[in-house]
């Protein structure tokens, strides 16, 4: 006689859902395949309920990146990799199923998860490197995630699990929240995107000056929290003796990202924070300080930089290809390199620099 399966962390979900939408029936899409047996998806399902208020919107939750049958993992605090995605998408009156592609893009946040073991946290922001919903004309290219305004965490047999919503949001916006921080910027933009519902078809919330001016006072106030930044054109060259002296080292950026990292420095180096930038190769880390000086490593190589060689670094970085020579750091060259965005067969569909 087989032992009947235990489905605790699905019923879990499920009832935080139906305390929303009652007995509303979802529109349910199931994984035929296992991920473990070879098949292509690893979330278990997807559902997405109609919602009303405060706008006509589908509400989507995922069963998967929890532990939705037996505990399997060690960790008894936490379910699985201790969240659901949700994902509000604003919606016709007349549709009657969610678009297939907010589907995929759940799985693909699954695939991300399971293949790199990184996690989402409130307050994670994610660049898309073009339009969230690919081959439309949306200006949303990134996505940020914050805990759904709705779904507290629940306490299951196999763990807590948090429900973490993901947002649409465009480039300056997520320029903003790498700047200052996500969870200000979206609290910010909360009055005209309530309940943090995705629409295609908005336009920027930086062109809103409430929202402008809560994102400059907040970076004058606060600084960036960005204390991490994945730089995938990040290279160094170190120090060099020559007879009648030494070359400077060179440090290499790519030019999508240049513009950001200075940005950061005044939120991070001014206000006496580091900033770590961690490439396929090497790990540069900024640190503020009394006099500028170079550690160099192997796989890491720390650069202070005072208030003076900072300032002029964040004014002289640029998303444009050249070399940049500072006045206040005789010691360092900074070197950018032009940015090829690829769409996901490979193919260049634009340059920064």
């Amino acid at each position: 006689m087989n032992e009947e399966v235990k489905s605790d962390g699905w019923d879990a979900i499920e009832q935080a859902m139906s305390k929303l939408y009652g007995d509303q029936e979802p529109k349910h899409y199931g994984t035929l395949i296992s991920y473990r047996l070879g098949g292509p998806d690893p979330l278990n399902g997807i559902s997405a309920y109609k919602a009303e208020q405060p706008l006509p919107h589908w509400h989507i939750v995922t069963f998967g990146f929890s532990e939705l049958y037996d505990k399997e993992s060690d960790d008894a605090e936490h379910s699985g990799y201790g969240f659901e995605l949700t994902f509000r998408l604003a919606r016709e009156e007349t549709e009657e199923e969610p678009p297939a592609w907010a589907l995929n893009l759940l799985q693909n946040m699954g695939r991300y998860v399971f293949k790199s073991g990184n996690i989402f946290r409130s307050g994670d922001y994610l660049d898309a490197n073009g339009p969230i919903y690919l081959g439309s004309n949306t200006k949303l290219t990134a996505l940020a995630f914050i805990e759904d305004p709705e779904l507290p965490a629940a306490d299951t047999p196999n763990g807590r699990v948090q429900f973490l919503q993901m947002v649409g949001i465009m480039g300056c916006e997520l320029e903003a929240m790498q700047t200052w921080n996500t969870l200000g910027m979206l609290r910010a933009c909360e009055e005209y995107m309530p309940r943090y519902i995705t629409d295609l078809t908005r336009d920027s919330f930086m062109q809103v000056p409430a929202v402008d001016e809560a994102v400059k006072r907040g970076m004058a106030r606060d600084g960036s929290n960005t204390g991490f930044l994945y730089v995938d054109q990040l290279g160094w060259e170190p120090t060099k003796k020559r007879l009648l002296g030494k070359t400077p080292a060179v440090l290499r950026l790519g030019a999508k990202q240049a513009g950001i990292v200075g940005k950061l420095l005044a939120g991070r180096i001014l206000k006496g924070k580091s900033l770590y930038m961690t490439g396929p190769d090497i790990q540069v880390v900024l640190d503020p300080g009394e006099t500028v000086g170079l550690e160099e490593g192997e796989d890491r190589v720390r650069i202070k930089l005072d208030e003076a060689s900072a300032a002029e670094l964040s004014r002289k970085l640029q998303p444009k290809e050249g070399m940049i020579a500072l006045s206040s750091f005789k010691g360092m060259t900074i070197q950018i390199v032009k940015t090829y965005i690829k769409d996901q067969d490979g193919n260049v569909v634009s340059t920064i620099g």
